[in-house]
């Protein structure tokens, strides 16, 4: 992924876009690490063509921890540049790749890599996600994902220093046809996998299986219908974390070994 010593990944395509991230960061903004931390230092990994994505992310997180550091790390150098004129109190900008630089070296309390392994092939997913929580405080925790060009569909895994912890789905419902259009927009490690025998197929085949179930309650709106099939997963056995506070925002948090490539 890159020679010894220079940043660590490729150049990615950069597409970034105004609230394109708006649903990860409102879900980084509950991270126990980020008020429990005594240093609230958050690394945007690739944020692509334009500054906005990290502005946006310090902007939100500074409303649950006011003294929040946000930097961003771009592998391209013209980037980094065009970010820097947009850097001001609590976020700047810096050269390098999946190896997280931060200043002194300082670990981080959360690190954001969106859309970027899409990029890759699924067989260097392990040591990129080895390479970036390597870099993280103790109960830091890195959101790896990707989500479509306007935010309205995403997914990520949460992973800490011992590996992937959790796999959360994310749905604008009020245009919602059907869950599974998520597969499109799978992190890389599974995105292959939905295929007939693995875990994340089953998981979106009872889904759809459930949002046709509860059809009934789209008279009461979107949300009411979502919050009966993520409650029926749940009794079916599926280990669904959170309530129907996060659920009625379109989200759906599993254990990532429910999800896990067989």
């Amino acid at each position: 992924m890159g020679r010894p010593g220079s940043p660590r990944g490729r150049i990615t395509r950069g597409t970034t876009g105004v609230n394109r991230l708006r649903r990860i960061d409102r879900w980084i903004a509950t991270l126990p690490v980020l008020r429990a931390t005594a240093d609230p230092l958050v690394v945007d990994l690739g944020y692509g063509a334009s500054a906005t994505t990290t502005l946006e992310l310090r902007d939100r997180l500074a409303a649950v921890r006011a003294d929040v550091e946000v930097i961003g790390v771009e592998i391209d150098p013209e980037r980094v540049r065009v970010a820097s004129a947009a850097a001001r109190d609590g976020v700047t900008f810096r050269l390098g790749g999946f190896e997280t630089p931060t200043p002194d070296g300082r670990p981080a309390a959360v690190i954001r890599a969106l859309n970027v392994l899409r990029q890759y092939d699924e067989g260097e997913v392990s040591e990129a996600w080895h390479t970036m929580t390597s870099r993280l405080q103790p109960g830091g925790i890195l959101v790896e994902g990707t989500c479509n060009e306007i935010g309205r569909v995403a997914s990520w895994i949460a992973l800490d220093t011992g590996g992937p912890s959790t796999f959360t789905i994310s749905l604008r419902l009020a245009s919602l046809e059907k869950p599974s259009i998520v597969a499109e927009r799978l992190p890389k490690a599974l995105i292959h996998r939905n295929v007939p025998g693995e875990r994340v197929h089953e998981l979106l085949s009872d889904l759809d299986r459930l949002w046709a179930v509860h059809a009934p309650l789209a008279v009461y709106g979107p949300t009411q219908r979502w919050i009966a099939v993520v409650g029926s997963l749940r009794a079916a056995g599926w280990p669904v974390r959170d309530g129907r506070a996060r659920w009625r925002l379109g989200e759906l948090t599993l254990d990532w070994a429910a999800v896990a490539p067989r």
